[in-house]
């Protein structure tokens, strides 16, 4: 991260960018790789603010070759690219993961040093694929003695966090983990009609939280049954919301492939995610058609190619991780988001939940 930082002044990426019903005149957008922060000018005529928002910790995660080494390498002809990802991935997820209690925080920035369960979940699938199950039973004993029915948030000494209420995922995201982990343990099944997503707007009742919620206890084909018979649209496609195809498609259709399986969710799951990938910009896709930014997410990016690449869609797969890798800091971060446009960082960077599926998404593809 220092050499890195020595490049900044040169490698910085800027763009203009003109407003659209903004009350300023213009805006201009830098990111300051070294601090992983993100300078704003506005214009309002003669008047110029200047704004610097922190992106997250710019020192969080430091190399550390010697706990690399444990890590299950990726299979023969994954190219460079890859192998830098792929370690840095893993790295992020240790910094992010206290190592003595197994709480994993979302990122190392005010408002997501919290713990999700959905996150945190997906890190312990990703550390225990790439050979640390002993982190990834630390992290899912610590999401086992949690009240998901408190919050949707949890400090690191897990009490929940107020402001947002339980969702409907959390259970089979623990679930999910503790069985990647090697632990058996039972995990109350929830209910996912009427809360919200992982997108945390409104409560609804959604594919996501539908998909998470009845694999708590295993999979059955009636369980395949009813979520076909809410989601599936006229063009053989997962709708976001149960009984509205006009609400769009969603990326957590991957979810029916990677990691909750739904083999008869199979068709479907394909034919959403090969529409999506191919409706994807420069900076990878944004979670579904009905949201209403159009920020990239790399989350979703890297989700959607893991379960691509599942289904043998590997063009298709490569496409996205290519999309992926452009979002990347100079040192090698993901952020939660980026613009459309420039590929800048709009939000926390690192994020957990999209290394972890970046991990994940190339152990798939050079298994």
């Amino acid at each position: 991260m220092r050499a890195t930082a020595g490049f900044a002044a040169f490698l910085a990426i800027g763009a203009v960018l003109v407003s659209g019903g903004s009350p300023s005149d213009s805006v201009r957008h830098r990111y300051l790789p070294a601090s992983n922060a993100l300078r704003t000018v506005e214009r309002y005529g003669k008047a110029r603010v200047v704004n610097v928002r922190s992106l997250g910790a710019p020192n969080v995660v430091r190399a550390n070759q010697h706990w690399l080494t444990a890590a299950r390498p990726l299979g023969d002809g994954a190219p460079p690219w890859a192998l830098r990802m792929y370690g840095r991935s893993l790295l992020v997820l240790r910094a992010l993961t206290d190592r003595r209690s197994g709480a994993v925080i979302a990122g190392a920035r005010e408002g997501w040093g919290y713990v999700w369960p959905r996150d945190a979940g997906a890190v312990a699938i990703a550390l225990a694929a790439s050979g640390y199950r002993a982190e990834a039973r630390r992290i899912v004993r610590f999401l086992l003695g949690l009240d998901l029915t408190a919050a949707a948030r949890f400090h690191p000494n897990g009490t929940p966090v107020e402001g947002r209420a339980a969702q409907g995922d959390a259970a089979g995201w623990v679930a999910m983990a503790a069985r990647a982990a090697g632990l058996r343990r039972a995990v109350a099944p929830r209910p996912w009609r009427d809360l919200a997503d992982y997108q945390e707007g409104d409560p609804g009742d959604y594919l996501a939280n539908a998909l998470a919620a009845r694999t708590v206890n295993g999979r059955t084909s009636r369980d395949e049954k009813s979520i076909r018979a809410f989601f599936e649209t006229p063009t053989a496609t997962l709708a976001r919301e149960a009984g509205d195809p006009g609400s769009g498609l969603d990326s957590a259709a991957a979810w029916a492939v990677r990691p909750f399986p739904h083999p008869a969710l199979y068709p479907l799951a394909r034919r959403t995610l090969l529409r999506l990938a191919a409706e994807s910009g420069r900076f990878g896709i944004v979670p579904s058609q009905s949201w209403d930014g159009g920020d990239p997410w790399t989350a979703p990016t890297a989700w959607t190619a893991w379960s691509l690449a599942v289904l043998g869609e590997r063009r298709a797969a490569l496409h996205l991780m290519a999309a992926l890798r452009r979002t990347a800091t100079l040192a090698g971060m993901l952020p939660e988001r980026v613009d459309a446009q420039t590929g800048i960082p709009t939000s926390t960077t690192p994020l957990a939940w999209s290394h972890a599926f970046a991990a994940l998404a190339l152990r798939r593809l050079w298994p």
